[in-house]
């Protein structure tokens, strides 16, 4: 009788224990450990100084890329017309090559599309091929802390201050002819082309190169002083051949190459020095134009 009476129950105390053992236990997160008083919270890990310094050479090797493209892709655009007077005419001369209102014509088009493609190559290193965006890591957005509105109209009135600086040194100095000059010179649709490259892709292109990729990777690397300087003596180095026959113009775009510069090194933006490029250039834009349709030989 007695064994009897209590097996129920230690087969009820085996039951309760093996039901116990089977409930899951709660899952435990691990919290951040909280910051003490007068501890100091340490900043991420900086990238290593090789892959800094390899990010410059890629941007560099860009550089030299879009130099290239400007080289051959406007004479590549412009070689069907070529062959066409080839053709036509026969051999043409240098003298008549340089006097071929058309073929300065094309040229000049062919801007646009080495724009483009130098465009694409910049979007691609920065992006990753659309892995990330690209507008953003390129920083080209308005600065913090400051309005869109009081960042255009600063760098409208420093982009006009900066032409007016510049129309008066060339005024008294630059008497010489630059090779801009003789190519806006051949025929009003140069003029217009010319101009509307100035405005619509060089202002982006250049910025994106120069003020966003290569000051972007410089900066990491080897800090804000040396970045200034070696974009800007690039920017203004690249316009040298173009303006090699006039000092003062050459001064004159070293000065705008500078001020950029240092605007995207105070800005930390892109965007900034993009508004003032684009003001200093629409403004030579109109005035290219205008001087088109005053010179009454131009349409010949």
């Amino acid at each position: 009788m007695t064994i009897t009476n209590q097996a129920p129950k230690l087969i009820e105390v085996f039951t309760e224990e093996s039901s116990q053992q089977i409930t899951p236990l709660p899952e435990e997160h691990a919290e951040p450990p909280e910051v003490r008083p007068g501890e100091t919270v340490l900043p991420p890990a900086q990238p290593p100084l090789v892959t800094a310094w390899a990010e410059v050479a890629l941007s560099f090797g860009v550089w030299i890329a879009s130099v290239v493209l400007l080289l051959f892709v406007p004479l590549i655009y412009a070689l069907p017309y070529l062959v066409f007077r080839v053709v036509k005419l026969g051999p043409p001369t240098p003298e008549a090559l340089s006097s071929d209102k058309l073929l300065v014509f094309y040229s000049v088009v062919g801007i646009l599309p080495t724009h483009m493609l130098t465009f694409v190559i910049v979007w691609m290193v920065i992006s990753h091929a659309g892995r990330r965006p690209f507008w953003k890591n390129i920083e080209f957005d308005w600065p913090r802390n400051i309005s869109p509105t009081a960042v255009t109209l600063v760098s409208v009135l420093v982009a006009t201050l900066l032409f007016l600086v510049a129309l008066g040194v060339t005024s008294l100095y630059g008497e010489r002819k630059t090779d801009l000059d003789i190519l806006i010179e051949s025929s009003i649709y140069t003029r217009v082309a010319t101009a509307f490259v100035a405005v619509v892709s060089a202002p982006l292109v250049e910025e994106l190169i120069y003020r966003g990729l290569l000051y972007r990777a410089l900066e990491k690397a080897a800090g804000v002083a040396v970045a200034i300087g070696i974009v800007s003596l690039l920017f203004a180095g690249v316009h040298v051949f173009q303006y090699r026959n006039n000092l003062a113009v050459i001064v004159v775009i070293t000065l705008l190459s500078i001020t950029l510069t240092v605007t995207r090194a105070v800005t930390g933006k892109v965007l900034p020095a993009f508004i003032m490029h684009l003001a200093f250039n629409g403004i030579q834009s109109v005035l290219i134009v205008l001087g088109g349709f005053l010179d009454k030989d131009i349409f010949k």
